[in-house]
């Protein structure tokens, strides 16, 4: 109640979604080391981590969210994550998520599911990190979806996979993505996509 006795109205609170890809993120790997910064940090978990059925991961990650129904999100996928997250924006665009950090992800046509993907701007600001020497994805290929889903795109430069493998390991533009992202989505009267450049 306020001042005059009348219900305050507030924001749902934002938080993080942590989208491993396939075989999940160990304890080495950036997505680990991020979710250890944030306490309400959500992590999706794969009944089988290594069979990517895109429409059975994509459940999960609904199914994760529904865990807090009163929240809004912003996530943070990797790999056959991040397809998983899109197929999901594609079925779901009224999900509540507000913005993704879309880390190296998997080539979809690897994979057979480009058709099942979005072909257009995703329901919710993005921006799609990337890797000169990734073997799971080129760097044409990243900015090919990157411009398709109309995401910021980052270059990593040689960056591997952006995993424990590759040296992350802490992924400090992770977090600043994360920081920022929840300081303008806590702003009263907060509008628009958002992409917070790294």
């Amino acid at each position: 109640m306020d001042a005059t006795g009348s219900q305050r109205r507030h924001e749902p609170s934002v938080r993080l979604l942590i989208v491993p890809g396939l075989h999940d993120s160990g304890p080495a790997h950036w997505q680990s080391w991020l979710e250890s910064l944030h306490r309400d940090a959500l992590r999706v978990r794969q009944r089988d981590w290594s069979d990517p059925d895109l429409d059975r991961w994509a459940a999960r990650i609904a199914g994760t969210l529904q865990r807090d129904p009163g929240a809004r999100w912003i996530a943070a996928a990797h790999s056959f994550g991040c397809l998983a997250l899109a197929r999901l924006a594609a079925l779901h665009p009224e999900l509540p998520i507000e913005a993704a950090l879309l880390v190296a992800p998997a080539d979809p046509d690897r994979f057979g599911v480009a058709g099942l993907l979005p072909q257009a701007a995703l329901p919710f600001g993005s921006t799609l990190v990337a890797s000169r020497s990734d073997p799971w994805l080129s760097l044409a290929r990243s900015q090919l979806w990157s411009r398709r889903w109309g995401s910021h795109h980052v270059d990593l430069g040689d960056a591997g996979h952006i995993n424990a493998e590759a040296g992350f390991g802490p992924l400090p533009l992770a977090e600043r993505w994360v920081t920022t992202l929840r300081a303008r989505l806590d702003r009263p009267n907060h509008a628009g996509r958002v992409h917070a450049v790294p």
